[in-house]
């Protein structure tokens, strides 16, 4: 098969669009370039398991917006996923096309007509937060223990910081800086951006008493929260973390009902965040503090409180005249209607 031929079919340039363009041309973490093979993946799957065609033979030109409308109604009805995740799958193949006709003007035309289908509306949720006084009590649950002091750590972080979980597993020894004047963390965010977070005194003081029992000989590159199986020590995962505040949750739950149902790593940061902005901190600090590059992402965080919107609404009350009592001034008539003279 010539050359010509085979970059005509619709597979032949994921290999570079994942492992070279988005990896080194667009510096997109490996999360981000994980979320984009599975979803190419997903769509490999569709049309071979589904429509039963071969990747061999599939070609760009079979792409077409009503192909693309089956996946969609693929994703939604036999995979059953939630419309946010319909519509990431759909990004990532639009993303695609959109690299593919950079690199074959004669593939524009497809592109075009992909880039037009609709994605899914996604019906807008309330996300939950920590009342404070759970929060608190969430922070006094684990014991004084080795163990008890790390997991305190944990929560204590991911809430002072508002650091994401795969950030947070991401410090090193090095990134936690508690000797200066103002104590601060060296956070590796997303697309490799690096941000200050300072942290509060108190947070400063379990910090240090997380290192002596875990880093009293650590270098500096050392995993800040790490794991140590069969004398191997590694970097803490993802799910030790999730299952450590789902542990401290249910426990906290059984004295505070109201607490979400569903408590992750990522309900401290949503929780701080609201907090941040409720106590009247500028957006745009915020959005420095989470390490967004644009306010119009942080501005999901912005949610008023009942306070700021019930003084919202007392402010601009003027205007509404006070309620005189009805019998004013008719005392004797009144009395009479109550039996009296």
């Amino acid at each position: 098969m010539s050359k010509k031929i085979i970059s005509k079919l619709f597979f032949s340039k994921t290999k570079d669009f994942l492992d070279t363009y988005l990896s080194k041309q667009c510096n997109k973490s490996s999360h981000t370039v994980k979320a984009y093979r599975d979803a190419l993946t997903i769509f490999r799957h569709f049309i071979t398991d589904e429509k039963k065609r071969s990747i061999g033979t599939f070609h760009f030109s079979d792409c077409t917006y009503d192909f693309m409308l089956d996946f969609t109604i693929y994703l939604k009805e036999k995979k059953h996923y939630m419309e946010s995740s319909c519509n990431q799958r759909l990004a990532a193949i639009k993303a695609y096309l959109s690299y593919a006709a950079d690199t074959d003007i004669t593939l524009q035309q497809i592109a075009l007509s992909i880039s037009r289908v609709p994605f899914q509306k996604v019906p807008k949720k309330n996300r939950p937060v920590i009342a404070d006084d759970a929060l608190s009590a969430m922070m006094g649950t684990p014991t004084n223990s080795r163990m008890g002091i790390r997991d305190r750590t944990i929560l204590v972080l991911l809430f002072d910081s508002a650091i994401r979980l795969d950030e947070l597993l991401s410090l090193k020894v090095s990134d936690v800086n508690l000797r200066q004047t103002n104590p601060y963390l060296r956070i590796h965010g997303k697309g490799d951006k690096e941000r200050i977070v300072t942290v509060t005194e108190r947070t400063v003081n379990h910090l240090k008493l997380y290192m002596r029992h875990y880093h009293d000989k650590s270098n500096g590159s050392h995993p800040f929260f790490y794991t140590v199986i069969q004398q191997h020590t590694n970097t803490m995962s993802p799910g030790n973390v999730e299952r450590i505040v789902k542990k401290y949750a249910d426990i906290t739950r059984k004295k505070y009902p109201d607490l979400p149902k569903s408590v992750s790593p990522h309900t401290f940061r949503r929780t701080r965040a609201c907090g941040l902005y409720q106590d009247g901190v500028d957006l745009e600090l915020v959005s420095r503090i989470l390490g967004h590059s644009s306010t119009v992402t942080t501005r999901i965080y912005a949610t008023p409180s009942i306070d700021m919107l019930r003084e919202a609404m007392e402010d601009k009350t003027d205007k509404i005249p006070n309620e005189k009592p009805l019998w004013e001034g008719k005392e004797d008539e009144l009395a009479r209607l109550c039996g009296l003279r």
